[in-house]
């Protein structure tokens, strides 16, 4: 799936605007990333009529190359059985389906075995996935693709994002905006330097907002910590985030599917220093050389539940309760996220979601895939991310045009030169030795 666009929406049977998401799949994917590469955008555009090649079940190759190309040109969708040639020429307008076209379903989709069948849980959230973290396997899922505000659930992206990139040892200096961020947070004081690991612990054990601003912070400035922040989601392939700070309190715009933090907290999963900050049961944090409060994890997973290892909650007005949890049990690690969930029920339905994955994993045919991240070379906006340099489109398409005349040079060039070799040979006497090759 090749993400080619903003955000778009349409109207509902019911009056409801819907959203979806614009992508460009099959030629005109390739065809926009060769362009992207030469910087002749205008050569992306495929004739009229073209068939369109299936995306990469997995979301890679193809869809990792027009991930980083220009927006494709969109088109609003036909109600139609038989578009007209000039809707056949432009992309398709779906409505988010990364990891399979099921998952862009709004309901609850599973596939029960023919025998063993155990009933997924009834559980008040609006949307829901549980995923096999190593196979990638979606198990099942409520609306994996809608989306929610997610209230404190974004601090997993920012920790993910800013884990690799802070030094655990540095200190930060705690912002008067950091400082004044409202409730909910730890107390810091403006002025006052905090080390990097304990703000994490912070951010991941009791969800202080304001040590997730100081920490976006730590990077230049809020902006740059929040376009790293959404770069990440881009790379993760977690299209349908839209991050505006970075600890989930409500913003407008700000929004996170279900599916989208299953790919997050797979990656998490695969952060050592995060699943080591995530569960730790508590830890001291001092405000001040004298003033010191204790944190204590509030993800009761941990203890309560058995084969917990990592989590995070969260909740606002709008978002009402979010969560997202991770356990193993017999080597096999199952992911669960749940969204606009009845208040104090999160756990509690991530938990018995957990149980259905462990009794079903194996035998319940999976409705979708987590995609793994885009190549590193092929992600935009990711300049602290370690891996082989990013190089600009049009840098690199002036290169290529100078690598392409220099070896036209040097061909001609040497042809030059054989003609010569071969002019003297023939205009020397017969009998004449040829000195030997050097």
């Amino acid at each position: 799936m090749i993400h080619a666009g903003h955000c778009a929406r349409y109207h509902g049977g019911n009056g409801d605007q819907i959203p979806v998401k614009l992508y460009a799949r099959g030629r005109l994917a390739a065809a926009a990333g060769l362009a992207a590469v030469l910087g002749l955008a205008a050569a992306a555009v495929p004739a009229a009529g073209a068939p369109a090649a299936p995306a990469a079940p997995d979301g890679s190759a193809a869809g990792a190359a027009a991930a980083s190309a220009p927006h494709a040109a969109t088109s609003r969708a036909r109600a139609s059985a038989r578009p007209s040639a000039r809707a056949r020429s432009r992309p398709r307008l779906v409505r988010q389906d990364v990891g399979g076209p099921e998952l862009a379903s709004p309901g609850v989709v599973v596939h029960y075995p023919a025998r063993g069948a155990i009933s997924l849980p009834q559980v008040p959230a609006s949307a829901y996935v549980i995923a096999d973290a190593k196979t990638g396997q979606v198990l099942a899922a409520k609306d994996a693709h809608g989306l929610f505000a997610p209230a404190s659930t974004l601090k997993v992206l920012t920790a993910v994002t800013l884990i690799p990139r802070l030094n655990p040892d540095a200190t930060v200096l705690a912002s008067k905006d950091a400082a004044q961020t409202e409730e909910f947070d730890v107390g810091l004081v403006a002025g006052r330097r905090y080390k990097v690991s304990d703000l994490f612990k912070a951010v991941l054990l009791i969800s202080a907002n304001d040590a997730a601003v100081a920490l976006a912070e730590a990077t230049g400035s809020l902006a740059k910590g929040m376009a790293l922040i959404n770069a990440e989601a881009h790379y993760l392939q977690a299209y349908d985030v839209v991050a505006k700070v970075p600890n989930g309190l409500p913003a407008d715009g700000q929004v996170e599917s279900a599916y989208d933090e299953a790919l997050i907290a797979r990656q998490a999963l695969a952060t050592p220093a995060f699943m080591k900050y995530d569960s730790t049961l508590s830890a001291p944090f001092w405000l001040t050389p004298h003033t010191m409060v204790s944190l204590v994890n509030q993800n009761r997973l941990l203890t309560d539940y058995p084969g917990g290892i990592g989590g995070k909650i969260g909740w606002t007005v709008a978002a009402e309760a979010t969560y997202v949890g991770m356990a193993r049990r017999h080597g096999v690690t199952l992911i669960v996220s749940v969204l606009h969930c009845t208040a104090l029920q999160e756990i509690t339905t991530g938990e018995k979601l957990l149980n259905w994955g462990f009794a079903m994993d194996g035998k319940v045919r999976p409705v979708g895939q987590l995609v793994r991240p885009l190549p590193a070379t092929l992600t935009a906006s990711q300049p602290a991310r370690p891996g082989p340099a990013k190089v600009p489109v049009v840098p690199l398409a002036t290169g290529g045009g100078a690598i392409i005349l220099v070896l036209l040079g040097a061909g001609w060039l040497g042809r030059r030169r054989r003609r010569a070799v071969r002019a003297a040979a023939s205009a020397a006497p017969a009998s004449q030795d040829r000195p030997p090759a050097e």
